[in-house]
């Protein structure tokens, strides 16, 4: 089976703006996958590509080994997709909204309306099945989001982030019900800005900064990447930082407490605190923490060039993409009017 999605020197440009810059990245079968980045890093681009929202300038996307534009409506129907806004047919009830949905990727009527009271059900509002979606709550439209990338039973379910501006209840709630659903064989691409969402709930990430991929890795490769800080409080505070060896990175003080910046923790304390107490000091107190995931990816992301490449240009400007991302003209911006996404 090939991968779900499979994309190589991916690019997109917005005139002189490069939005995706020879962007490889893999995403095998029935895994978890988080996308995370700054605002402007080109994760909706990247997903725009994928669902025929935007036309790639260059490279191939596949999604299950299909071309996403020379095999679109294959492509197509293997995605359900929540988009981040709310691009939903107002004047229908929602169940009618799904059933369309169901529709424009050849489900028979019948068949669409099982399958709209299924995914309601599942999501939480079937009693909400007859309202049109602006009776609807902040949190049971995002439910509905959620419901119409079902409808379709597809392979691989994107949800481009999902939980933004939802109460925590709601938020607990969806990651619930993703991970059953990827337990279930479906292969789920997430873009969040939430870094403990992505440890919680993908396999692996990717960090992208400025349309380019930084790395994927698990997350707890991830924090392996970042150091360890021993802090200690010293019975005698030290005029200056005592001299260690090549173990530590870094040392401060800061009055009784001592704090020194290793790879890892517990394996170096031992040999810290023998080195301390050779020098004559006495320890009160140790603690050891660790580099944060989010840390992590402050660190990646500021490290990369902040300049967005501009075609023909080599000083570059840097700008937000991900708020005009998908702004193409023609048919793909008419489907995302209409809802078919």
């Amino acid at each position: 089976m090939p991968p779900a999605i499979e994309t190589t020197d991916l690019v997109k440009e917005y005139g002189d703006l490069r939005a995706l810059q020879e962007l490889s990245l893999t995403v095998e079968e029935g895994e978890f996958f988080g996308l995370l980045g700054p605002n402007g890093a080109g994760k909706t681009t990247f997903i725009n590509t994928l669902v025929g929202l935007v036309r790639k300038t260059g490279g191939d996307a596949h999604v299950f080994g299909h071309d996403v534009e020379a095999d679109y409506q294959q492509a197509r129907d293997a995605i359900g997709l929540a988009p981040q806004e709310f691009n939903v047919d107002r004047f229908f009830p929602i169940k009618e909204v799904l059933m369309h949905k169901a529709g424009y990727h050849g489900v028979p009527e019948s068949e669409a309306a099982d399958r709209a009271d299924e995914v309601l059900k599942r999501v939480g509002i079937y009693d909400k099945r007859n309202e049109r979606f602006d009776w609807l709550s902040g949190g049971m439209k995002r439910r509905l989001l959620l419901a119409r990338a079902l409808v379709t039973d597809p392979d691989l379910l994107i949800l481009d982030e999902p939980t933004a501006g939802v109460d925590v209840q709601l938020r607990h709630d969806l990651w619930e019900l993703v991970t059953e659903l990827n337990a279930e064989g479906t292969t789920v691409l997430l873009t969040t800005h939430y870094i403990e969402e992505a440890e919680r709930l993908c396999d692996r990430v990717a960090i992208m900064n400025e349309g380019r991929k930084v790395t994927v890795a698990t997350p707890d490769e991830l924090k392996r990447r970042g150091t360890d800080t021993i802090a200690l409080s010293l019975a005698s505070p030290p005029a200056v930082s005592p001299d260690l060896g090549s173990y530590a990175h870094e040392t401060t003080v800061s009055g009784d407490r001592f704090e020194v910046r290793v790879d890892d923790g517990g394996s170096t304390a031992p040999q810290l605190l023998n080195d301390l107490e050779a020098m004559g000091h006495e320890i009160v107190d140790l603690e050891i923490t660790r580099t944060s995931l989010e840390e992590i990816f402050v660190e990646l992301t500021e490290r990369e060039d902040r300049t967005v490449t501009r075609s023909g240009d080599s000083n570059g400007v840097a700008e937000s993409i991900d708020s005009n991302e998908g702004t193409d003209t023609g048919d793909g911006v008419e489907r995302e009017q209409e809802g078919i996404v």
